[in-house]
């Protein structure tokens, strides 16, 4: 074997080239399974970003089930989800972003015909009411001047009536996840209203259908302003169950004439926030049993749960995690997930019997045609470090590792590229990223941090981000840091943060609120500005710095601590930001406002504003100048030359 070649950190050559992460890869989307077939959409960065729908029947590879040039996409809450369903004979019914209309798919050829005419509507989780012929959804209706209104409709099929759509549930902010019972004789579905969010406070509302399709008075089922209900499901014998953080994480209940009865009590989360439609962590076999993935520690597993009461049965499935999209026949699993060996996939599990023997699992289609060699791959570690508060959090720590390449023997230590998450509310697993690949195999250590807020610890864990997004967040992300410094892991003086969307704002805000820590930092279309966020974004989000940071505008002088673009004058490091010109979510004025701060000053900055896209980039060559840029600027910043041949990046005050 050749022995590694010494090169400096940041300059290892790597066969992961920006342009194959992002030629080579596809995000997944919604998941369905109907028939023995596994129905799914994948965005595809060489065709645009465009959503394709694709399907897998048994004995079969898969084929693309919906036609070229179709978008299969909704705009609900802007990260829509739920966008098709399939109905009898495979009918596809989807939602199409080129016009905004739902459409009928069906035919070998994969003909296309738009079914609603409303030019100013929106449509998820599309749901298939066989009784009726008809769909059931959400709608967002932007036809009215002010706030758009939400509500479940039924959509006709059929006759003169078709594309017709009828009101079922209204009157509140938000709704989601209507789920018709297996009679096809009632529906439950979820409700919130501002200023709360689904994973701070929502509703479960049943009601029975009349003879004429309509509904009789609902009755609430579970929930209010501190209980986070999700995914409402019907089990075969068509009792309703759903997960509520009720008791400090979010466990299966099952409805029982109005009484909220334990499946099976845990220190667990079974449900995950619902920031898109569609999501799914738990379904039934035939014969009524659970099978559900659940999140302990961060780490998602497989279980089943043989009835209520009973204990929960771990399925074994070698080193996949990550699971979510689950979806569940009988004998039957199929779901998205990941390994710290392999990027997310489409797994189709095969439950052993009897009870506890092996699970069998087959890749029905992976997320990159990429190929990592294993001793490229860097393996995700857990570590836990004490925050400023005293308080336990939680990360991922990946270090630099390349087979053909090590650093300096003279004891330099590599760098440290620390990640913080969306969402807030979202959290962080230790499968294979291939964009972490990216820069280990350059010779980065990277600290992918579950900052007090993210899912996956608990309700407790959740609510430390209340009325202290700003702080605690950033508290974790400079402890995660410290942590790896203090233990000799990675250069103290090399230190740099990044992060997208809130991850963005995390970014911008440790080089803000705490300076001299972070030599550079990269913002991918991340908040500078709380104020104008609350002033100016979408409705699903317009009331949510509310519990993150305080009511708008009556907490005005805690916005304004808490902004980056507010504190300028504290950043002492260089900042590289990146935005698609068409987002809705965090406008383009967020980027340009902090680009200008910053130049302004005199530090090293650099803005890409990247056309034709939103809030998250979907096209390839957009997502390879985005990480190729990057490495770039880190490489002026710490001073080495990447091996990879990159377009410059303009870089003003360098």
């Amino acid at each position: 074997m050749t022995a590694p070649r010494v090169a400096a950190y940041g300059s290892w050559p790597s066969p992961l080239s920006a342009e194959r992460l992002a030629a080579g890869s596809v995000r997944f989307g919604h998941l369905q399974l109907r028939d023995g077939a596994v129905w799914w959409s994948e965005s595809r960065p060489t065709d645009g970003g465009r959503s394709t729908i694709v399907v897998a029947a048994p004995g079969e590879p898969p084929r693309d089930a919906s036609p070229p040039g179709f978008d299969a996409r909704s705009r609900v809450h802007e990260y829509g989800g739920g966008a098709f369903c399939v109905g009898d004979g495979g009918v596809v019914y989807a939602s199409h972003d080129g016009d905004g209309q739902v459409h009928r798919i069906v035919g070998a050829d994969r003909a296309s015909v738009p079914i609603t005419r409303g030019t100013k509507r929106r449509h998820a989780d599309l749901v298939f009411d066989a009784t009726r012929r008809r769909l059931v959804a959400v709608r967002e209706d932007h036809g009215e001047v002010g706030e758009a209104v939400n509500a479940i409709v039924a959509i006709a099929l059929d006759g003169a009536d078709a594309g017709h759509e009828t009101v079922l549930a209204s009157g509140h902010d938000f709704f989601a996840c209507p789920a018709l019972s297996p009679d096809g004789r009632a529906i439950a579905w979820l409700t919130w209203d501002h200023p709360s969010m689904p994973w701070r406070g929502s509703d479960l509302w049943l009601a029975v259908f009349d003879a004429d399709g309509h509904l009789g008075t609902p009755r609430h089922v579970a929930g209010g302003e501190r209980e986070s209900i999700v995914q409402p499901t019907w089990s075969p014998a068509g009792e309703l169950h759903y997960a509520s953080d009720r008791s400090g994480w979010w466990n299966l209940y099952r409805d029982r004439a109005g009484t909220a009865d334990a499946v099976c009590p845990m220190a667990a989360e079974f449900a995950r926030p619902a920031w898109q439609f569609g999501q799914s962590m738990f379904g039934f076999e035939a014969s009524g049993a659970v099978v559900c993935a659940f999140i302990e520690n961060g780490v998602t597993s497989l279980g089943r749960i043989e009835r209520a009461g009973a204990p929960l049965e771990r399925i074994g499935i070698g080193e996949w995690g990550g699971l979510h999209h689950v979806r569940v026949g009988d004998g039957v699993v199929v779901a998205f997930a990941d390994a710290p060996h392999e990027g997310e996939s489409l797994l189709h599990i095969c439950l052993g019997r009897p009870a506890g023997t092996a699970a069998s699992v087959e890749v029905v289609r992976r997320s990159s045609d990429v190929s990592f060699d294993p001793a490229d791959v860097s393996v995700a570690e857990a570590i836990h470090f004490a925050s400023d508060d005293g308080a336990a959090a939680h990360a991922w720590f990946y270090p630099p590792t390349n087979a053909a390449c090590r650093g300096p023997p003279d004891g330099t230590l590599p760098p440290l590229l620390v990640v913080s998450h969306g969402g807030p509310t979202g959290m962080t697993e230790r499968g294979l990223r291939p964009a972490i690949q990216y820069f280990t195999q350059r010779g980065f250590a990277v600290v992918d941090v579950n900052y007090g807020g993210s899912t996956g610890y608990g309700r407790a864990y959740r609510d430390r981000l209340d009325g202290a997004w700003g702080v605690v967040d950033v508290a974790d992300v400079v402890a995660a840091a410290r942590h790896l410094v203090a233990t000799g892991r990675v250069d103290g003086a090399r230190l740099c943060i990044r992060g997208a969307s809130a991850g963005g704002y995390t970014t911008l805000a440790a080089l803000a609120f705490r300076p001299g820590v972070f030599k550079a930092g990269a913002s991918h279309y991340g908040i500078g500005d709380l104020a104008a966020l609350a002033r100016d974004t979408h409705k699903f989000e317009s009331r949510y710095l509310d519990s993150l940071v305080g009511p708008w505008p009556a907490a005005e002088a805690i916005y304004r601590a808490r902004s980056p673009i507010d504190h300028v004058d504290a950043i002492d490091s260089a900042l590289i930001l990146f935005q698609g010109d068409e987002d809705k979510s965090v406008p383009p004025s967020q980027a340009e406002a902090m680009h200008a701060a910053v130049r302004d000053k005199g530090l090293a900055v650099a803005y890409l504003l990247v056309p034709g896209e939103q809030h998250g980039f979907r096209q390839a060559r957009h997502i390879r100048r985005a990480l190729e840029a990057e490495l770039a600027f880190y490489g002026h910043v710490l001073g080495f030359t990447p091996a990879d041949a990159i377009e410059p990046v303009p870089i003003e005050n360098a």
